[in-house]
């Protein structure tokens, strides 16, 4: 007896559709999926339909040492990299619980979401998202002649 289970969860959905390939492929990319890392824990805020916001938790860390850079479908939040020789800290520290370890967070985006802004104030780094949505994928009424 012959197996006829697709191997692709999506091939069913691909029969039907027509244009979503490359959705279904970022969705299943290997970059997608993250590992289990939850440094630096953060939240994604819906704010209204077309707009969104990250919270990054960043205690230790000032503005300077954080990078944002957003290339094709990806957004990366990143610390910024010491340089040869530089001191980090010389405090003595009895206990440390305020981890400022570099961290490296890469979030998947649409095509059609955009980085508005970023703020950083007490701990934590915001950034601003909106979904544009082009005039010609906006609903429209069709007038009957």
């Amino acid at each position: 007896m012959v197996n006829t289970a697709l191997t692709d969860p999506f091939d069913r959905v691909k029969t039907y559709s027509i244009g979503f390939d490359r959705m279904f492929d970022r969705l299943l990319d290997d970059s997608f999926v993250t590992t289990t890392n939850n440094y630096p824990p953060y939240n994604i805020v819906k704010v209204s339909d077309t707009d969104y916001a990250i919270q990054i938790a960043v205690a230790g860390f000032g503005k300077d040492d954080i990078e944002i850079e957003t290339k094709e479908n990806s957004l990366t939040v990143k610390s910024v990299e010491k340089k040869d020789g530089e001191v980090v800290d010389e405090t003595t520290y009895l206990h440390k619980g305020i981890s400022n370890r570099a961290f490296k967070r890469t979030f998947t985006i649409a095509d059609d979401v955009v980085v508005k802004d970023a703020t950083f104030e007490n701990g934590l780094l915001n950034i601003d998202l909106e979904r544009i949505i082009p005039e010609e994928k906006k609903p429209r009424k069709i007038f009957i002649r």
